[in-house]
């Protein structure tokens, strides 16, 4: 059973940057592309980033483009997502979620490619 787990979400001033993990349990890591994904009260949830199972092909939606890098680790079975540059209108719920994937270059923006997702972390931007 695949389980996933985010952390490092919390309160940080607009400008400032979080790092947020996701560590999966119950798969072979490595066989999996990764993805991030937010949503806020009354919205669909949104993509934010997705990595390729190789870590060699990333995706980012272009609101956070130049701002959030997503990489993985598969020695720890973990992927990041580093925020820098945060604005209060990336308040939100993110999500992890991952799917087996036979590409070792696909990077999976849709939300319905994905099989497993985490519980979330609140990330909130204010002053």
């Amino acid at each position: 059973q695949v389980q996933l787990v985010e952390s490092g979400g919390g309160l940080v001033q607009p400008g400032g940057s979080l790092r947020l993990s996701c560590a999966a349990s119950g798969l072979t890591f490595s066989m999996y592309a990764m993805g991030w994904f937010r949503q806020t009260p009354g919205k669909e949830r949104e993509f934010v980033a997705a990595i390729s199972r190789s870590g060699g092909s990333t995706n980012y939606a272009d609101s956070v483009k130049g701002r959030f890098t997503i990489s993985r680790d598969n020695a720890k079975s973990t992927t990041f997502l580093q925020m820098d540059s945060l604005k209060p209108e990336d308040t939100a719920v993110y999500f992890c979620a991952a799917t087996r994937s036979v590409s070792y270059s696909t990077a999976y923006t849709r939300g319905s490619a994905y099989d497993s997702w985490g519980q979330g972390t609140q990330v909130t931007v204010s002053s």
